[in-house]
């Protein structure tokens, strides 16, 4: 199996970035350690202790292995050639070497309801090019829509530990060998699988959703005896990079809309370190990513902490949900017979 270190010579070689392949191997390494402190678990303490709020993240609670994570990766940059970071832990970006080619942006700890439950958790990430000089002041490098990133990638800390990373050439999957702590291709230029009866979806928000997210959903359930012919089954983790992981093995559709509720009127995930290295990930491996009306890559960010709905997965059903959005208007108005009969469902 090619290591993790090859593909990325193997990169540089074809006329690939070299600071880029550094920094994803800086990445990996910060990723494997920080698998085996998860390993470890509570051997070492309460992971999961709430250790402070943080107002960075809209007064989500901080425990303490989020900190431990951001620590790591925080530290790790730098032996790379960042310039800034951008952290889900941190208020602001931490200029590194202000010098540098390339800007990182990183949720550290992805799923972390989930530290004292045992469920996957996991980590996300996005390389950006430092803009040119005179173009903006260096803690605005990651200001740029997600069709600009260099690499992105997420780690995934569950039975196994693994790496989805892309670098703009196909999404590739490398698994932590335990044994030797080295990174081994187990999957080479994912496809996402199409016309796959799963979603993913936190269900008891219903009631708050948008009336595009509701018909959609009720028209899934609705199974074989609605509009859609067929049934459908129902996922939820609370970690999206388990979701993720999911999706690009067996195909499907995740679903984090905006809702009616206080502090989610714009989504709940963070555009700059959640959904941009997450859409750039799943399109390199022919799925999709929208907002519900903007394909997420070319959404540009005003705040490092932008909120942003996220809806990826497959492309036929990324492709039906944006259609469901375009088209509320027409079934806002249409008598209910229409709506019962699918006229106007996609």
């Amino acid at each position: 199996m090619q290591t993790l270190e090859e593909h990325l010579e193997t990169f540089v070689s074809a006329g690939g970035r070299a600071d880029v392949a550094r920094t994803v191997s800086v990445l990996a390494a910060a990723g494997a350690a920080l698998s085996r402190a998860i390993a470890i678990g509570p051997l070492q303490g309460d992971m999961g202790k709430v250790v402070g709020t943080g107002e960075e993240s809209g007064g989500d609670q901080q425990k303490f292995l989020d900190v431990e994570a951001d620590r790591l990766f925080r530290e790790a940059m730098a032996a790379a050639p960042v310039a800034v970071i951008g952290s889900e832990e941190r208020e602001s970006v931490d200029v590194i070497d202000a010098a540098a080619p390339l800007a990182v942006a990183v949720d550290p700890l992805d799923g972390s309801s989930n530290i004292d439950t045992n469920v996957s958790i996991g980590t996300i990430f996005a390389i950006f090019p430092v803009p040119p000089t005179g173009t903006g002041r260096i803690e605005s490098a990651l200001m740029q829509p997600g069709r600009d990133q260099l690499a992105a990638g997420f780690f995934i800390y569950g039975p196994q530990t693994a790496l989805v990373v892309t670098l703009k050439a196909g999404t590739h999957i490398f698994t932590l060998d335990p044994r030797d702590g080295t990174f081994r291709m187990t999957a080479e230029s994912v496809r996402i699988p199409e016309n796959r009866n799963e979603y993913a979806i936190n269900a008891s928000n219903y009631r708050h959703w948008p009336r595009a997210v509701r018909d959609y959903i009720d028209d899934l359930i609705s199974g074989a005896t609605g509009p859609r012919g067929k049934d459908f089954n129902m996922r939820w983790v609370a970690s999206m990079v388990a979701e993720a992981y999911r999706i690009m093995a067996r195909g499907g559709i995740y679903l984090y809309p905006r809702d009616g509720r206080k502090g989610y009127e714009n989504g709940r995930l963070r555009l700059v370190y959640e959904a941009n290295p997450i859409a750039l990930i799943f399109e390199q491996a022919g799925g999709g990513a929208t907002d519900g009306v903007n394909r997420i890559l070319d959404i540009l960010p005003t705040a490092l902490h932008q909120r942003t709905p996220l809806i990826f997965g497959s492309a036929d059903k990324v492709h039906r949900v944006t259609r469901y959005h375009v088209d509320a208007p027409i079934r806002e108005q249409s008598p209910p017979l229409f709506n019962e009969r699918g006229l106007f469902r996609p």
